[in-house]
C-alpha cells in the first residue's frame, strides 16, 4: 500500500483527488494551509502546514515516510493575484515541494501543470500548428500563471536531471476541472454553472472548451503512481475528457473565437477535443469515463425524480 502525500489536499480538484486515491487502497495524507472538514478527506489524515516554508515542508515529509508525493498546492486562477505574486508563490512551492521531496527521500513524484502553458488566449492572437494539441505541441505562455506551470515542468525536470532514475517523476496537465458537485449545478471556478458554459459558447471558448472530471484526474493519478516505475521518467501527460464542452463541433466553434485557426482546427469534427489524451491512454492504459453528456443527463434525471418526491 502507498503512502500518498497530496499537496493542496483541501482544493477543489485536491479533494476529489484525495478521495480517489482512498477509495484505491492507498493511504493519503493532505498537506494544505488549513485543515477541511469536506466529506472527500474523511478516509485521509491532514496536516496544516505553510508550504512556503522549505525547511518545515522536508521535515514533515520525512516525518510522513511517503512512497510518493503529488503536488498540486498553487495559486489557482490566473490574475487572481498580481502578477508578480502568483510567480514568486507557484514557483517557489514547487522548489520547496518537488525539492523536499528528494531531500526526504521520496521515490516518486508528480507535479500539477496546466494546459495554459500552450499560451491560448494571448492577446495578440494565437494559433497553433495543429490541432488536437498534445504533448509535442510548443509551450508559449503569455502571463504568469502558464509561465509558472512551465517552470514546474521545468522543476521537475531539473531534479530529474540531478537524481537519474533513482527518483521516478512526472507532470501532468489537467484540463478545466469540474468537481461533482458542479455538474449539480454549484458554480464552477469562472462564477458560473456547467450548463451556463455549454449554453453560451464564449463561456467555454477562452478555455478551447476544454474540461475533465475530477473523480477522473484521481483515476489517472492511481495509474500513473503504479505505471512510474516502469515508464519513461520525467514525463508530462495531458489529462482530458474524450470530448469537448460544447454542442457544436470545435470545428466550428474555434475559429469564431480564435482568429485565424479556421484550418488548422478543420480537423475538430463530431466530438473531438481540442487537446489528446492519447499518451495517458498509451503509456498508462488509463481512459477518462466521465462525460458532460452523461453528467448532466443524469443530474436531469435525479431532479426530476426528487420533484415527483411527495413532500
Amino acid at each position: 500500500m502507498s503512502r500518498v502525500v497530496v499537496t493542496g489536499g483541501a482544493g477543489r480538484l485536491g479533494r476529489s483527488l484525495v478521495g480517489g486515491l482512498v477509495a484505491a487502497g492507498h493511504r493519503v495524507v493532505s498537506f494544505d494551509r488549513a485543515v477541511s472538514d469536506a466529506p472527500e478527506l474523511q478516509g485521509a489524515d491532514q496536516l496544516a502546514i505553510d508550504l512556503l516554508d522549505a525547511e518545515a515542508t522536508v521535515t514533515a515529509l520525512r516525518a510522513q515516510r511517503a512512497t510518493a508525493v503529488i503536488h498540486l498546492a498553487a495559486i489557482a486562477v490566473p490574475f487572481s493575484a498580481p502578477e508578480d505574486v502568483i510567480m514568486r508563490t507557484n514557483a517557489a512551492l514547487a522548489v520547496s515541494v518537488l525539492g523536499g521531496a528528494v531531500a526526504a527521500g521520496v521515490s516518486r513524484i508528480v507535479a500539477a501543470s496546466s494546459p495554459t502553458v500552450l499560451g491560448y488566449g494571448a492577446p495578440r492572437g494565437w494559433v497553433p500548428d495543429r490541432f488536437p494539441l498534445d504533448e509535442d505541441t510548443p509551450p508559449r505562455p503569455w502571463n504568469s500563471y502558464a509561465l509558472s506551470k512551465l517552470v514546474i515542468e521545468q522543476t521537475v525536470r531539473m531534479l530529474h536531471r540531478q537524481t537519474g532514475d533513482a527518483v521516478r517523476f512526472a507532470a501532468f496537465r489537467p484540463c478545466y476541472v469540474i468537481a461533482p458537485e458542479e455538474w449539480r449545478g454549484a458554480l464552477t471556478q469562472q462564477g458560473h454553472t456547467v450548463r451556463e458554459r455549454l449554453d453560451d459558447p464564449g463561456l467555454a471558448a477562452p478555455a478551447l472548451f476544454n474540461y475533465v472530471d475530477a473523480r477522473d484526474v484521481a483515476s489517472f493519478a492511481d495509474a500513473l503512481l503504479a505505471a512510474l516505475p516502469t515508464i519513461p521518467n520525467a514525463e508530462t501527460f495531458f489529462v482530458g475528457a474524450d470530448d469537448a464542452l460544447a454542442r457544436r463541433p470545435l470545428a466550428e466553434l474555434i475559429p469564431r473565437f480564435h482568429p485565424g485557426t479556421e484550418e488548422v482546427a478543420a480537423v475538430l469534427t463530431g466530438t473531438t477535443p481540442a487537446f489528446s489524451n492519447e499518451k495517458a491512454r498509451r503509456l498508462l492504459d488509463w481512459a477518462p469515463r466521465h462525460s458532460w453528456r452523461d453528467a448532466l443527463t443524469e443530474e436531469h434525471s435525479l431532479s426530476d425524480t426528487r420533484k415527483d418526491v411527495p413532500a
